[in-house]
Formats: structure tokens, C-alpha cells, sequence
């Protein structure tokens, strides 16, 4: 093992050049050459996007504690495009007067989050994986305490990584189970000394804690909606995306690579889950007047809906997944970008406060249901082939009362989505928002993700291109 192995981690090593040419500009650029900080960090991720777009073949390195595929790169590829739309949604907010001054810090944090979840994907040992795990979960609670001058900001903090390090510890107790009945950490040597003990069946649920606690999957979810209403929007957007991606596809990977031999024990206990977080998730979200504790509620529901791919433990389900959560990434940043933009503008966070949108900011209110549209799985929209794919997956392996039920489930998510549709264009007001300009960034960001929304169903190649580099058990 030397130096060369440096070489097979192309992503992580641009990635780290990135954060160091940041952090040397952030702190020796003078005044005036800041003003071009934010330009500067979004064309340095866009070149680390594209020397990265196109999948490499499978590489070990480091004794097999890195091990990258071309299905991990695609995935990486996906959260760098999620990363770099969140930077250009949070330009307004990082513009205002309290934040400005450590607008430079925001992109380093993040990136170092973005990193942290490029080596759970690549993670060979579970050591390399709780590495990941780590660096991901604790500069994000120093993004969610960013806004300091509020209190909520402050609180959610404390919320989530009180929350992060009791999981982390369950789940750190977990490996350190799986280590003491097998004897290895590594993935590829962990299966054949899994013979489903009490105590390797008790290894399986202390892990499994920590992943469900980033998916927010019910029973783990309690912090969800505290840290998706006090956070800044910007940061709820990322949180609710770019990690929930990360750890969906890590989960899927460990369960079918490492837990193979476990496959009963954890499909019987996917199951329970699923159905808990889709349901209760669907449920909750009908009493929310905050609009983003809605999507919070949202979120878990979605995530109980990705889950349908990880149960399924196929190559079907593994494209289904990537699939849900390239067209999830897209409809919940369109949202959260309207979201951003009205509070920038008028500071207003209820759903009734929608009222009339579409009369005063037509083009918003047009992404906004774009956006709602997706996420409900209305065709012939995106979110509407990424349903159907993750039902399929879940269908072929013989889970019809589970799809069913998810189903349902989807039809009832259909009155609350349809709810914040109906205040911006049919609900009247007599204070509507008044009309806005949002800034160019905004604009893009958008406009992309609304393609995205549009064109995604329709262009199967995005599908089969997936779809020739999945694995399953």
C-alpha cells in the first residue's frame, strides 16, 4: 500500500483541493476580490462535477477500507449537482447584512459535510463508513446554527446534534457488536461470520439506528421537524436532500453487501418501518401551517417511500433508489428555493400566507406546483416514473400488501400537496406577498430544477443509464 492509491479517490481528492483553495481565498483575498467568493465556489464545484460526471471502473484501495463503483460515483455525482443548486439558492441569504461577514464559511462547512458523505459511499470498513458518518453530521449542526442572531437557528442546533450523538453512539455500539461476533470490520469479510445470533441480530438494530436517525425514519424522526423550521432554509434544503441521498444509498449497500445473510431479520424489520414513517409521516403532515415543518413531514414520508427500494434488495431497487432521489433532489430544492426567495422577501413561513401567489408571483408559484406535483407523483412528471420504478422494485419481490399500502398512502399525500397549490391560485387575500424580483442565481437554479422535473420522466436513457451500473444481493 503507498501513495498511489491517493489516485483511485479522484472525487474526494478535487473535492479536497476545492476546500483548500476556499479556505486559502477566504482568508488572504482582500475586501473587494471577495465580492466574487460565491461565483468563485459555484464554477470550482461545477469543474469538480464534470471531471467526475462519467463512471470510473471498480477500484480497492487501502486494503480494501476504500472501495469505489461506478454506481458510488454516479451517486456522488448526483449530491455534488444537489450541493452546488443549494449554493446558488443561499446567495441572497448569505448576502444580508448578519451574514455576510462569514459568507465564506458556509461553502467550507458544506463541503466538508459533502466530503464526509463521499467516504460513507466509498466505505470498505466500517471504520472508513463511521469516519464518513461523522464528518458529515457534525459541521451540519454548525450550519444549522448559522443564522445566530436567531434563536430558533440556535435551538435546532442543539436539537440535532444531541440527537446525532446519541444515534452515532447506538450505532458505533452496533459495530463494535458485529466486530466482537465476526471478527472483522471489513464489508467483503463480515457476511461469512454472520450465522443470525441474538446478539448479531442486536448488532444489526444499534447500526441500523444511526442511518435511520439521517433518513429520519420513524421512530428516529422526532428532530426532524424542530431542525427543518429553525434551520435556515437553505441549509433545511441541503439537510433534506444531499444526506437523505447519502444515506439511502449507503444503507442499501451495507444491508446487501454485508447483511446478505441477515436478509430476513432486516427485510421483516424494513417492513414495520416503512409502513410506520409513510403513514404517520402522511398524517402529520395534514396539521402543519408552517410550510416547512410540512415538508419535514414531507421528507420522512419520502424517505419511507425510498426505503421500498432498500427493502426489495435488488438490482431494480438499487436503480429505483438512485432514481428516487435524483428526482426527489430536484423537487424539494425547486420547493425550497420558493420557500427561500418569500421569506427573503416578506419574511413568511405559513401556508396560509401563500394566499394568492400566483396573482402577484406567477412564475414562483408555477415551480412551486411543479415542484408539489413531483413529490406527489402526479404524471406525467418526474416524481411520477420515480414512484412507479420504486414500486416496481418493491412488486418484484413479492411485497404487493406493502405497495399497496403505500398507495394509499400516495393518494393521501395528494390533499396535502394539493393544499398549498390551492392557496396560491385559487385561495384570494387581501395582503397577498407582493411581487418580487428573485436574484440570477435563484433564476438558474430553478429553472433547472424545473427541467429536471419535467424532462427526467421523459428522457428514459437517464433510467437505463442507472440502470446499467446497479447491483443487488
Amino acid at each position: 500500500m503507498g501513495y498511489a492509491n491517493f489516485l483511485y479517490m479522484k472525487g474526494e481528492l478535487s473535492l479536497v483541493a476545492i476546500i483548500v483553495i476556499l479556505f486559502i481565498y477566504d482568508i488572504f483575498g482582500s475586501k473587494k476580490s471577495l465580492q466574487y467568493y460565491q461565483p468563485t465556489a459555484c464554477i470550482l464545484l461545477l469543474i469538480h462535477t464534470l471531471i467526475n460526471l462519467l463512471p470510473g471502473s471498480e477500484t480497492v484501495a487501502f486494503g480494501g477500507m476504500y472501495h469505489a463503483t461506478p454506481m458510488g460515483s454516479i451517486v456522488k455525482t448526483i449530491l455534488s449537482i444537489g450541493t452546488l443548486l443549494v449554493f446558488m439558492q443561499a446567495n441572497s441569504w448569505l448576502k444580508s447584512e448578519q451574514i455576510i461577514i462569514r459568507r465564506g464559511e458556509f461553502y467550507l462547512i458544506t463541503l466538508s459535510t459533502l466530503l464526509g458523505m463521499y467516504f460513507m459511499i466509498s466505505a470498505g470498513h466500517f471504520l472508513m463508513f463511521f469516519i464518513g458518518i461523522e464528518m458529515a453530521s457534525i459541521p451540519m449542526a454548525t450550519l444549522i446554527a448559522y443564522d445566530k442572531y436567531r434563536n430558533t437557528s440556535a435551538e435546532a442546533a442543539a436539537k440535532y446534534i444531541l440527537s446525532a450523538v446519541f444515534a452515532s453512539g447506538l450505532s458505533l455500539y452496533g459495530i463494535s457488536l458485529i466486530y466482537g461476533t465476526t471478527g472483522s470490520l471489513y464489508f467483503e469479510e463480515i457476511p461469512a461470520g454472520l450465522n443470525g445470533s441474538p446478539m448479531q441480530i442486536m448488532a444489526f438494530v444499534f447500526f441500523f439506528v444511526g442511518l435511520g436517525f439521517k433518513l429520519s425514519l420513524v421512530p428516529f424522526h422526532q428532530w426532524t421537524p424542530d431542525v427543518y423550521e429553525g434551520a435556515p432554509t437553505s441549509v433545511t434544503a441541503y439537510l433534506s436532500v444531499i444526506s437523505k441521498g447519502a444515506a439511502a444509498f449507503v444503507l442499501m449497500t451495507i444491508l446487501c453487501k454485508v447483511f446478505a445473510p441477515l436478509v430476513t431479520e432486516w427485510r421483516a424489520i424494513l417492513y414495520g418501518i416503512i409502513i410506520v414513517s409513510i403513514t404517520l409521516a402522511n398524517l402529520f403532515a395534514i396539521r402543519q401551517q408552517n410550510i416547512k415543518r410540512f415538508f419535514a413531514y414531507s421528507s420522512i414520508s419520502q424517505a419511507g417511500y425510498i426505503m421500498l427500494g432498500v427493502i426489495s434488495g435488488s438490482a431494480l431497487g438499487m436503480t429505483s433508489l438512485v432514481y428516487y432521489v435524483l428526482v426527489y433532489m430536484l423537487s424539494n430544492l425547486a420547493a425550497f428555493g420558493v420557500i427561500a426567495a418569500v421569506e427573503r422577501q416578506s419574511g413568511k413561513i405559513m401556508i396560509d400566507d401563500y394566499n394568492g401567489l400566483y396573482g402577484t408571483n406567477p412564475r414562483l408559484s408555477v415551480v412551486m406546483m411543479l415542484a408539489l406535483f413531483s413529490l406527489a407523483g402526479i404524471p406525467p412528471f418526474a416524481g411520477f416514473f420515480s414512484k412507479f420504478f420504486i414500486f416496481a422494485a418493491a412488486a418484484e419481490q413479492g411485497y404487493y400488501v406493502l405497495v399497496f399500502i403505500a398507495l394509499l398512502n400516495t393518494i393521501i399525500s395528494l390533499y396535502y400537496y394539493l393544499r398549498i397549490v390551492k392557496a396560491m391560485f385559487i385561495n384570494k387575500t387581501e395582503t397577498p406577498i407582493e411581487h418580487f424580483q428573485t436574484d440570477a442565481y435563484t433564476r438558474i437554479s430553478l429553472i433547472a430544477c424545473s427541467a429536471g422535473i419535467l424532462l427526467l420522466g421523459i428522457i428514459s436513457a437517464v433510467y437505463e443509464h442507472l440502470n446499467d451500473f446497479s447491483f443487488g444481493m
